[in-house]
């Protein structure tokens, strides 16, 4: 039996990240938010608090923490801001992860200091236009020049994250290096810093939430970098990311719950100062069956996110129940930003009331590290029922 209790240093930091979202975040992220703009000050103090850092080795300038301070930490920053929430995910799960899991001694020594830090930020640049879902299909090519000894990579990424603020330092990107005697691709990952020659990095996408992250297309024409960049395995590409994925699941699992619970923070507060027909709104049975449901869904995602976290701590086998808690977290997400807009009424549909901006930020969470009918495959698959 997994206990799901927290730790008396996990409880302070959830205490600390709070205290931070609700005192820094939460008075400044609207205007950042209305003005896509990124917000650098709220990022570099998430640095010095050392979140960025969380769940690596203090070798390598982390915190010695672990996945479940990660996810404690983005459940509490999503209660306020999904923007800032999956800037520090992505930073994590998807930009310094691959590195420390997979990189060779030279590469952490070498990136992880300053991504720890949050003083840089590194991309995951694993979809293309084509192929979403379809990982496999990796159409952007890395062939090596024998005689320069460097890789020489052509293809575009899209809907990459943290790919091109000042901050960013580098993306590793996913790329065939060649073929199996089959014909099957062998898809390998490669460290392309900022700034290489080729590598161009496109205008921010115009998107329906999560306005104050960066968000882009990239695209490489005969990037050169060296043979040292290659992540881990020639051709191990593809099952290194896999990885990568089932781990930032648990980690996008506690975004969404942190955004489905500060649905059920703002409905609270909304219900016990709005007044209609004398009283107050959260008099209403029907307000309170919505933000009691609210708080069951929440409750139940926080306790599935959890279990993940703690069977990948324990180094238990914890595929499927990342993929349950982010089915299962995602769409409650959804549900909550539903009904805490329809609880807020009109004003629910102004942007300057938080719960405007959940309503936005909560459908990426069924689309982005794996669809919700990827998830759905994957659990399928876990219990035997898909080949």
């Amino acid at each position: 039996m997994l206990d799901h209790r927290l730790t008396p240093e996990h409880k302070e930091l959830r205490r600390t990240v709070e205290e931070f979202a609700h005192d820094v975040i939460a008075p400044k992220i609207g205007d950042f938010y209305e003005r896509h703009e990124f917000p650098y000050e709220i990022v570099r103090d998430m640095g010095r608090m050392g979140l960025f850092g969380l769940p690596f080795p203090e070798e390598y300038g982390g915190m010695g923490g672990d996945y479940l301070a990660l996810g404690i930490a983005l459940e509490e920053l999503a209660r306020v801001d999904s923007s800032v929430a999956i800037t520090l995910e992505a930073g994590v799960s998807l930009g310094a992860m691959p590195i420390f899991r997979f990189g060779t001694e030279e590469q952490k020594r070498e990136w992880l200091p300053r991504l720890c830090a949050g003083e840089a930020l590194g991309g995951f640049g694993l979809t293309e236009p084509e192929c979403g879902s379809d990982a496999g299909g990796t159409r952007t090519t890395a062939r090596l020049d024998e005689a320069t000894d460097e890789w020489v990579i052509n293809g575009t990424k899209c809907f990459i994250t943290n790919s091109g603020t000042d901050i960013t330092a580098l993306v590793t990107v996913t790329a065939v290096t060649g073929r199996t005697p089959d014909g099957k691709p062998l898809i390998s990952s490669i460290i392309v810093p900022s700034g290489t020659p080729g590598f161009t990095v496109a205008a921010p996408y115009s998107k329906v939430g999560w306005n104050a992250s960066d968000t882009r297309e990239l695209s490489f024409s005969d990037v050169r970098v060296p043979r040292a960049n290659l992540l881990g395995e020639e051709g191990r590409g593809y099952a290194q990311f896999l990885r990568i994925l089932d781990e930032g699941r648990i980690a996008i699992s506690a975004l969404a719950t942190g955004l489905a619970q500060g649905c059920v923070d703002e409905s609270l507060t909304y219900a016990r100062t709005r007044r209609a027909f004398g009283r107050p709104i959260g008099d209403n049975q029907a307000i309170q069956f919505k933000i009691a449901d609210m708080e069951m869904r929440a409750h139940t995602a926080r306790l599935a996110w959890r279990d993940a976290a703690s069977r990948l701590v324990h180094g238990e086998p914890f595929k499927k129940e990342a993929a349950l808690a982010k089915l299962y977290s995602s769409e409650i997400a959804v549900d909550n930003a539903r009904e805490a807009t329809q609880i807020h009424g009109g004003y629910g549909f102004m942007n300057e009331y938080p719960v405007a901006r959940m309503w936005r930020d909560a459908k990426i969470l069924e689309i982005g590290e794996g669809t919700s009918e990827v998830q759905r495959m994957l659990i399928a698959r876990e219990l035997g029922l898909a080949g």
